[in-house]
């Protein structure tokens, strides 16, 4: 079954995501500019962009929903003007420089959804000296809430099951980020930039520290994130929870080690350290009293903590491992060695299930073997 559809229905039906995205565009394009619309699904932003005069489109788009956004541009008149490429961005080429690229790439705290390495590689490779891109500017915001919901998932490891001890999973439980929409209710404190960097730039690293002081008398259960992007002058795209336009994308829940009752002027101190390729973000919480400063708690922690990682899985990573491959992996191989430009499709289904026999229960499943490999590495 696939949701595949659905998924970018719900991107088009948010149209506070849209209507910015659009205003960003109609304030940004010039005409007969070319626009690179970067991981472009259906490619509403393509389609934007032409409406607001550009001359050309090159969506890039590596799921084969790009041939439905070949359609789409069909139908909207647009067929001549939007270039559809199947591709990794990252692997991709274009004819000619672009003079814009547009892409929502952020995730729930702005970076989760490779924002930070497709962008920077994009403008590195084609865009024009001088181009721009939107979005322009990151933020990412944090504060201080009380989230009954997601501290009770963190804190059910922590009790029996049937009488059974399922704790051991509760210290990757409170290193995990949580996907959430908050409510302006359950924030403790006034929301604080961690920091602003322009996405289009490379930074293997982010690193910031806020200092926040509680609003009222609570139970201090994490740490909410969220962004703002700059997409053109007066044009801001946030799921920041008191954001009038704040699109439908999630907020993050990071938990403390355990719940902190706190009071009006405490004060609650984050640090954090992100490496967005690897998805792994740490983070280091204090809360001090408001009025005599004394340290009442500390949580430390880190995402990678959080990984479910086996003895299988980390003895394949010691220098001294030597790696042999799966009879999967040598049939991948023989599908690359036998893509070299003269043999047919049908010449390399046949001979797929001739050299290997014994992976495929028929010729069908061998093709498809084929299709995959085909489909991801050749052109």
């Amino acid at each position: 079954m696939s949701l595949v559809v659905d998924e970018h229905r719900q991107y088009l039906a948010d149209t506070a995501r849209v209507d910015a995205f659009d205003r960003a565009l109609k304030a940004v394009v010039r005409p007969g500019d070319v626009v690179l619309d970067l991981a472009s699904g259906t490619g509403i932003l393509g389609l934007l962009a032409c409406r607001a005069g550009a001359g050309r489109v090159y969506a890039i788009e590596m799921e084969p929903i790009v041939e439905l956004a070949r359609q789409i541009a069909s139908d909207n008149g647009f067929a001549d003007r939007i270039v559809c490429i199947q591709a990794v961005s990252t692997g991709a080429t274009l004819p000619e420089p672009v003079d814009l690229i547009v892409t929502d790439g952020a995730g729930r705290f702005g970076f989760e959804a490779g924002l930070l390495e497709t962008l920077p590689d994009a403008r590195r490779r084609f865009l024009k000296p001088g181009g721009r891109t939107i979005p322009s500017a990151l933020t990412l915001w944090l504060a201080p809430v009380e989230a009954d919901e997601p501290r009770a998932h963190v804190d059910f490891w922590a009790q029996p099951v049937q009488g059974l001890s399922f704790a051991a999973a509760h210290a990757i439980a409170r290193s995990t980020g949580y996907p959430r929409h908050f409510t302006t209710h359950e924030l403790l404190a006034e929301p604080a930039a961690l920091m602003t960097l322009d996405p289009s730039r490379e930074t293997p690293l982010l690193s910031g520290r806020v200092e926040l002081r509680i609003c009222r008398d609570a139970t201090l259960h994490g740490i909410g994130g969220w962004f703002s992007a700059t997409l053109a002058p007066g044009v801001e795209l946030t799921n920041a929870p008191d954001a009038p336009g704040r699109i439908n994308r999630r907020n993050v829940f990071f938990p403390l080690h355990d719940p902190v009752i706190v009071a009006a002027g405490d004060r609650v101190t984050v640090s954090m350290r992100i490496r967005p390729a690897s998805l792994l973000v740490g983070w280091h919480v204090e809360v001090r009293g408001g009025a005599d400063g004394h340290l009442r708690h500390t949580t430390g922690a880190s995402t990678f903590e959080g990984m479910l990682i086996s003895r299988e899985g980390m003895a394949r990573t010691r220098p001294t491992f030597q790696p042999a491959l799966t009879p999967a992996g040598l049939a991948r191989r023989t599908v690359l060695d036998l893509c070299d430009g003269a043999r047919s499709l049908a010449d390399i289904e046949r001979e797929m299930w001739h050299r290997h026999p014994a992976l495929f229960r028929d010729r069908d499943a061998a093709a498809a073997f084929v299709a995959e490999v085909v489909t991801r590495y050749a052109t």
